[in-house]
């Protein structure tokens, strides 16, 4: 019982540190979001080209995610995952030395262990404990992620006005190496192809792909817009750029109530759960790009957007790890992997907007793709072999 005991919370603990790197990881992803403009003026580049930074990791992610993946699939995960985040460390620091050309230079480093971060966390976690409670420890890694949104990029994004962009990435950098220990100290290692987590609990691959196209068109909506959420708020709201850091922190605190009310949901009814989301964030945005010249209204719909989005990558993620046809970690690098093409197709889908048509005409496009998603999971398979497995009854 002691052993037990012991195990469980060494487990409860080792989950804390793939939460914390998924924390720095994603943080590290969208901090040129917050500081954007500090980042341009620093280094001599246009926001649009500074917009490119987060372009250029997701396409990177998206690009290196299966292959890479399926290079290091022997790996025990505990030696796979601490070299991750020894990767995500020095290129990180190494990044903020230079220009434009060395930070990007790093981040697309960076974004390699991302890419496979990312791909064999999931079941990685899930491997740590039980089958009953999978979902649930998938929620809490993606949710880790997802404290980002509420604790990391708008408390980096602050300290980079305070002190200088390089310094906020450095404080990053800290927090992948404590992950780190973390990870390298605690977590098993224990063969990747082993446990109940290494294959879909209910496969169907007509229902997985759906999950993987809606995916990639929903998020390049949102990252369409979201990426240039600082210039709308500072040009179209009216907003002073020092508010900018208080609205993303808005957006960051409705974010674990998103993850926790979809996974509550998910458990009941998965295909409405993934549904949900897709909904408010067409109706949010579309009401941003009409109405976000009204500061009250920008205010909620900041809030309302920061509630849904983190409910994608939780229950869209659990949902995958249930209906993978083969291996998960195959399964999750094709579900990273089409994630960042949508955070790299909606970041330069933004770009080319921001400088033709302006910042506020991504808020209308956003809204399109993301509706364009939520018609993709409609037209979807509702019925499938999944559908007699526990938790898949109605389907998606």
């Amino acid at each position: 019982m002691i052993n037990q005991t012991a195990t469980g919370r060494r487990s409860v603990v080792a989950l804390g540190a793939l939460m914390l790197a998924g924390f720095a990881f994603f943080t590290v992803e969208m901090l040129p979001v917050g500081l954007l403009s500090v980042i341009a003026d620093d280094i001599g580049v246009s926001e649009s080209t500074a917009g490119l930074l987060v372009t250029g990791y997701g396409v990177t992610v998206a690009i290196a995610s299966l292959p890479l993946t399926h290079l290091v699939r022997r790996i025990p995960r505990r030696h796979l995952i601490a070299g991750l985040l020894a990767v995500f460390v020095v290129a990180t620091c190494v990044s903020v030395t230079g220009g434009y050309w060395l930070l990007l230079g790093g981040r697309v480093v960076t974004a390699l262990a991302q890419a496979v971060f990312w791909a064999v966390a999931p079941p990685a976690a899930a491997a740590l404990f039980s089958p009953q409670v999978r979902g649930r420890v998938t929620a809490a890694l993606i949710g880790g992620g997802s404290l980002a949104s509420v604790l990391g990029v708008p408390t980096a994004t602050w300290l980079g006005q305070q002190t200088g962009w390089r310094t906020a990435f450095l404080a990053v950098a800290g927090l992948g190496l404590l992950s780190l220990a973390g990870v390298a100290i605690l977590m098993p290692t224990s063969s990747p192809d082993g446990g109940h987590a290494a294959t879909g609990s209910a496969p169907d691959s007509r229902r997985y792909w759906t999950i993987v196209a809606a995916t990639a068109v929903a998020i390049t909506g949102v990252f369409a817009a979201y990426t240039y959420i600082s210039p709308f708020l500072t040009e179209v709201s009216g907003f002073a750029p020092a508010t900018v850091s208080v609205l993303l922190l808005v957006y960051g605190l409705a974010g674990p109530g998103g993850v926790a009310a979809g996974g509550a949901l998910a458990d009941r009814a998965p295909r409405a759960a993934m549904l949900a989301p897709l909904v408010i964030l067409s109706a949010t945005l579309l009401t941003l790009y009409l109405f976000g010249t009204g500061q009250a209204a920008t205010v909620v719909c900041v809030a309302v957007w920061g509630f849904a989005m983190p409910q994608i990558p939780a229950t869209f993620q659990s949902r995958v790890l249930q209906v993978a046809p083969g291996s998960t970690d195959m399964a999750s690098a094709v579900f990273s992997a089409m994630f960042n093409v949508g955070i790299a197709s909606g970041a330069l889908i933004g770009s080319v907007l921001l400088a033709h048509t302006g910042v506020r005409s991504t808020f209308l496009i956003a809204a399109l793709l993301t509706a364009a998603a939520l018609v993709t999971l409609l037209a979807g398979p509702r019925r499938g072999r999944a559908s007699s497995q526990p938790g898949a009854r109605d389907g998606g």
